[in-house]
């Protein structure tokens, strides 16, 4: 594998939709380097992989999953594979087979997932996963899968290639995300106020706009227009997702 440095880092980073094949090559080359075929998911709720700047899925035309039964052809990967299950609940790069999941770290809520005919569910023996937590609650991945079906085993790999493979991972689905939103999640420019802080704070732990109008000393309908305010910020369609994209963007907590 080559040495990791500022400038092989550049070479899987994307700055604009031309750069998406040439980076994709790169990383591609990385992962065969160590014996590996990496699989990139800008998103594991979306059906769709990532594309070039012709709308070529990478997947097929530059990383080689070209069988008929590949896993980007799954629309239910998101839901069956016990990795893309393991992603929402990790952010640091781990392996896994049909024993388990390997961290450098304890992770309890990894051990609950269930592996049960892992090999059909994940389709693979074996992977090396680098989780991408995004904005927005949006979270992407890459999985680095030996090219010898037969291995099951990557303690070695893992410990040889691991931080590096979540560095090269992590910046080229992060530039690719940025380069090809066609949608922002957030307009620009957007800040919430005190009011609408303070607001969302009450709504997110269930209290009622009556409720929050007699804790703040405010009238029922200047709590709504706080909240509606809020919600025109922060693009939702509704109460809940707006105390959601809140929390997300740091505004407020869930866990209080």
């Amino acid at each position: 594998m080559r040495v990791l440095s500022v400038e092989s880092i550049d070479q899987v980073r994307i700055g604009g939709p031309a750069d998406v094949r040439r980076a994709a090559e790169a990383l591609h080359a990385i992962a065969l380097g160590c014996g590996m075929r990496a699989a990139p998911a800008h998103d594991i709720a979306d059906k769709r992989t990532p594309v070039d700047a012709d709308g070529n899925i990478l997947a097929n035309d530059v990383f080689g999953w070209n069988d008929e039964k590949v896993w980007w052809r799954n629309s239910r990967i998101a839901l069956d594979s016990p990795i893309t299950s393991a992603c929402r609940f990790e952010s640091e790069p781990f392996w896994v087979n049909a024993n388990g999941f390997h961290t450098r770290q304890p992770n309890h809520y990894l051990n609950a997932i269930d592996l049960t005919n892992f090999e059909t569910r994940a389709m693979t023996r074996a992977a090396i996963v680098v989780p991408v937590h995004l904005p927005f609650g949006q979270i992407g991945a890459v999985s680095f899968n030996p090219l010898d079906p037969t291995v099951t085993e990557l303690d070695d790999e893992f410990l040889a290639h691991g931080d590096a493979f979540g560095i090269y991972a992590r910046t080229f689905i992060a530039s690719y995300v940025h380069a090809m939103g066609s949608v922002q999640a957030l307009p620009p420019g957007s800040r919430l106020s005190k009011r609408e802080v303070e607001c969302l704070r009450w709504a997110a732990i269930g209290k009622t706009d009556l409720e929050i109008s007699m804790i703040m000393g405010r009238s029922r309908a200047t709590v709504r227009f706080h909240i509606h305010n809020a919600s025109m910020k922060l693009n939702a369609v509704n109460r809940s997702q707006t105390v959601f994209k809140a929390a997300q963007l740091g505004y407020i907590s869930l866990n209080s």
